[in-house]
């Protein structure tokens, strides 16, 4: 098989990709966001959003797309057979579609979005929300990306299961990888859906992925995000979610893979009585660098927002929270309210919590703080003193701080899946802090 390798991402962006059969308004949004991304250039750490995260590590390699169709078996499911539908990408390109039991609803319709582009909520919903003008990381992703899943519900019709879609980065094709997935997620007026990412791979290679999802009136979306990268992997992704009247919107983003990682959710709530509930947990060890980046914007009066971020750090690793919240001069009535948790268990860990309200009204109600800390010594003691092992009591102190975050997933098979994932890891920090404990980090 032939591989189309693309020599540089600046280059690669004066010339953006182009798939048989596009629309001329996609040519020419990819092209305007190629243009910008030459305009804009890397992030660098003298940008305000980017000050704790600096992608010369990223920026350095010689970065190349592989348009090779995926072959051999099927990736490790980590759901088995339970979703109701199913998309699996390879580097950047489908690999497995099982929705085909799911499309025969009349309310349901997955594709791959190579596919979807000539639908007409496509048209209308396509590069509306994530801006790729001031993003240059999304002007990216825009000019360039490959494939992704377009997930159409229509009004009244209510999902029962959820759907997965899983994204698998493959660093052994004999150069570095970069993979740019697209998604458009689009609920219909009073539906119900529910939308897992799964991020895997093994050896290094960098993602990108835009998720764009529109929550229309009275929608229920509940959207959940696995980062569980290589080790070795560069990571950016971006959640920008639309929410219109009586939405209700639930994301909640775990966090435990990647040498370098950047996840980005932005919502807009724009219809009046819309809720949101975000949630975070990173759980980090060794080198690794994963920064978290939200923005809530009420735009609409008479609209909730819950966030809770929790963050786990070992070894050298550095975690960071950037998050902000804007109350428009319209949004009155707005209750919001925004926390940041986080776990310290090295002395050479490193949290930078930034939570801020940015408020352009009286009648609110709205509050944030940030908290950095040890384990709990006399909850250590106590466990210990009944005979319970050091490395045991610790872990199940930190099982116990992150729980929360874990034990509010709705479905049993992605609880119980979280859960089992996140407990498996904890023998492992302390080890892997130790053993790391003397490298530099990606900063």
């Amino acid at each position: 098989m032939s591989s189309v390798l693309v020599p540089d991402i600046r280059q690669a962006c004066v010339e953006p990709r182009h798939i048989d059969g596009e629309p001329e308004r996609v040519r020419r949004i990819r092209a305007q966001a190629a243009e910008r991304f030459q305009a804009l250039g890397w992030p660098t750490t003298r940008l305000e959003e980017w000050k704790y995260t600096s992608l010369v590590p990223l920026a350095a390699i010689d970065w190349k797309t592989d348009e090779r169709q995926p072959e051999g078996q099927d990736p490790a499911l980590p759901f088995g057979d339970r979703p109701v539908a199913e998309l699996t990408f390879v580097n950047g390109r489908l690999h497995t579609n099982r929705s085909a039991l799911a499309n025969e609803h009349p309310g349901i319709r997955i594709l791959p979005i190579r596919e979807a582009m000539e639908t007409e909520s496509f048209g209308q919903h396509f590069a509306r929300y994530a801006d790729y003008e001031r993003h240059a990381l999304t002007a990216l992703n825009t000019a360039l990306w490959q494939d992704g899943a377009y997930v159409e519900i229509a009004p009244g019709t209510a999902v029962e299961g959820f759907i997965h879609l899983l994204y698998v980065g493959d660093g052994n094709a004999g150069h570095p990888v970069m993979s740019h997935h697209r998604n458009l997620i689009v609920a219909g007026r009073g539906c119900q859906i529910t939308v897992i990412e799964s991020f895997s791979g093994k050896g290094t290679y960098f993602t990108n992925t835009v998720t764009e999802i529109v929550a229309g009136d009275g929608a229920v979306v509940d959207h959940y995000k696995f980062e569980n990268e290589s080790i070795e992997a560069f990571h950016i992704g971006t959640v920008q979610v639309h929410q219109e009247r009586s939405s209700n919107v639930t994301s909640r983003t775990i966090a435990t893979g990647g040498g370098l990682v950047r996840n980005e959710i932005n919502v807009a709530l724009t219809g009046e009585g819309a809720t949101l509930s975000m949630e975070g947990l990173f759980v980090l060890s060794g080198r690794q660098h994963v920064d978290n980046h939200t923005l809530i914007d009420h735009v609409a009066p008479h609209c909730d927002s819950l966030e809770l971020f929790k963050g786990i750090l070992d070894g050298n690793a550095r975690g960071i929270f950037d998050g902000r919240i804007i109350v428009e001069p319209d949004a009155v009535k707005t209750s919001s309210r925004q926390t940041n948790r986080n776990l310290l268990l090295s002395e050479t860990a490193v949290v930078d919590s930034k939570p801020s309200l940015e408020i352009h009204n009286d009648d609110v109600k709205c509050n944030h703080g940030s908290t950095i800390g040890q384990l709990d010594e006399e909850a250590l003691f106590y466990l210990r003193a009944r005979g319970i092992g050091e490395e045991e009591a610790r872990n199940l102190l930190v099982y116990a701080f992150a729980s929360e975050t874990v034990e509010r997933m709705k479905i049993d098979v992605v609880r119980e899946n979280a859960g089992r994932a996140l407990f498996s890891r904890m023998p492992r920090l302390k080890a892997e802090g130790r053993g790391q404990k003397a490298e530099g980090g990606l900063r």
